[in-house]
């Protein structure tokens, strides 16, 4: 059966609370290009620091390798991260992820003197198969810093791919991913980031 948000029936609305999924379903049976988010349990701002954004984005890079994924553009916040990334294997994200996390959580919690505190959230992946949808979606994540208010300029902000981006792509390349606008993708991205510089 299904139900309208907007349904007031007694009965409905408690449908929905014991009912509606607590975390995305994860549907990665083959290789190919997706978008990831993830986030810190209750958006906590772990990371906010330039040597935790450090420490965030070179263990993001360095477990995507190991796992072959090939991240084409990525963005690290105090709070959250999103990449775009291609891979042969889809379904070892989750495993993927689960290593990143909890070696990020156990560095974080030992410099917070707070053993096995709950780090992170959950994640959520898009796989991408339009050819437009994947050029905005790498848009969105090398400007996502300038969205946030962190910079003016996407390249201006260290922990993200776009100065990487400009400068390893040709001109036209940069110029077409840029053209696509942002405004309309929709995205769980409602993070404050705190940053301390």
């Amino acid at each position: 059966m299904l139900w309208n948000a907007s349904c007031r029936c007694k009965g409905a609305m408690t449908y929905f609370k014991e009912y509606w999924p607590h975390a995305p379903e994860h549907r990665l049976s083959e290789g190919g290009t997706f978008i990831v988010t993830a986030g810190t349990y209750c958006k906590l701002p772990h990371f906010r620091n330039p040597e935790r954004l450090d420490v965030l984005e070179r263990g993001l890079l360095k477990v995507a390798a190991e796992f072959e994924w090939r991240l084409e553009a990525w963005a690290v916040f105090s709070n959250h991260y999103h990449f775009v990334g291609h891979t042969t294997e889809a379904e070892n994200l989750s495993r993927m992820l689960g290593v990143l996390h909890a070696k990020l959580a156990d560095w974080v919690n030992r410099l917070d003197g707070t053993p096995g505190r709950r780090v992170w959230h959950n994640f959520w992946e898009t796989r991408l198969t339009h050819e437009r949808s994947y050029l905005a979606r790498l848009n969105y994540v090398h400007q996502n810093a300038v969205k946030h208010g962190l910079v003016d300029v996407a390249t201006q902000y260290r922990w993200c791919s776009a100065a990487w981006f400009e400068q390893t792509a040709s001109r036209a390349q940069v110029r077409s991913v840029y053209r696509f606008r942002t405004n309309r993708i929709h995205m769980l991205d409602d993070f404050d980031v705190e940053t301390e510089r």
